[in-house]
């Protein structure tokens, strides 16, 4: 069939990129429309070729590969950009990830496991190189013992739970007779002790450590 999967590889090493780019090519429904060898050379390049799916190195010269996938998500927001590096340390899965990555690959990749991933990020999905399990692992473990350490007023609960059975600010104020206003405060402070963003984040973080049911 036709290639669907249209790829931009970034990486300053000129030998790994060719390397890539024929396997790639090889897959049968993906083709390499464009390489880079920075991130402001890659960022040039969006603009001239339509683009589906990055494969983006983290060390370069010029301008790196997370500010590189900041800049791009910022103008081009369903594009999809898997990290493709040697570095395996937290630091750099953690820039890269709050960078906007879909994926992350180790350099010394078998064919399969490139396939497998451009196929699952292209859908909407992620994936991850099996090296970087123990950086997840980690990460549980630590946001756990976190949520273990927080201390909820009698009131902050009442709120969630409130929040819960779907009622507003006011709604909730009402029910405990409370201005709407002492009730935001309760939101901001659950949200701050929980480190959420939103309402959603908020329940669903309630509904994991068993505080409420849905």
């Amino acid at each position: 069939m036709d290639p669907v999967i249209r790829v931009i590889i970034v990486d300053d090493h000129e030998i790994f990129r060719v390397g890539l780019h024929q396997i790639i090519n090889k897959l049968g429904y993906a083709k390499v429309v464009g390489e880079a060898a920075d991130g402001v050379e890659f960022l040039d390049l969006l603009e001239q070729e339509e683009t589906d799916l990055v494969l983006m190195d983290i060390e370069m010269p010029v301008m790196n590969g997370a500010e590189a996938t900041r800049k791009a998500l910022l103008k081009y927001p369903d594009l999809k950009i898997i990290a493709l590096s040697v570095h395996t340390d937290d630091e750099h899965i953690r820039m890269m990830m709050d960078a906007g990555v879909k994926g992350f690959l180790i350099k010394n990749i078998r064919k399969e496991v490139l396939d497998r991933a451009l196929q699952a990020v292209f859908i909407g999905k992620t994936y991850y190189s099996e090296e970087l399990w123990d950086y997840f692992t980690k990460a549980v473990v630590q946001e756990k013992k976190h949520e273990e350490q927080i201390y909820f007023t009698p009131r902050e609960l009442d709120v969630l739970r409130l929040l819960a059975e779907g009622l507003n600010s006011k709604q909730i104020g009402d029910r405990l007779f409370v201005s709407e206003r002492t009730v935001v405060g309760h939101k901001s402070n659950l949200m701050a002790k929980t480190g959420c963003k939103n309402t959603v984040g908020l329940l669903a973080f309630a509904v994991r450590n068993h505080l409420i049911t849905l």
